[in-house]
């Protein structure tokens, strides 16, 4: 899996925990929509830190506990 597969991933895994919407955690995060859309479709070689740093805030964890996920493990280039 690649990192912005895996980054990808984690946000479902989070929207899913916290019953979010990919639309609401854009509203919530204010995170652009067309961002997070480009982010969840993978379009995204390199995911800013702020925007997985506003996500994070917005579920109200920290970045450690956002990549502390075995997706993050055996990544590929």
């Amino acid at each position: 899996m690649k990192f912005r597969e895996a980054v990808t991933e984690r946000i479902y895994e989070l929207c899913d925990e916290h019953n979010y919407t990919p639309n609401r955690l854009a509203e919530l995060s204010t995170v652009p929509p067309t961002t997070l859309r480009s982010l969840l479709a993978n379009n995204v070689a390199n995911p800013s830190a702020y925007v997985i740093y506003k996500i994070c805030k917005t579920f109200k964890i920290e970045l450690k506990d956002f990549f502390d996920s075995d997706l993050f493990k055996n990544l590929e280039d």
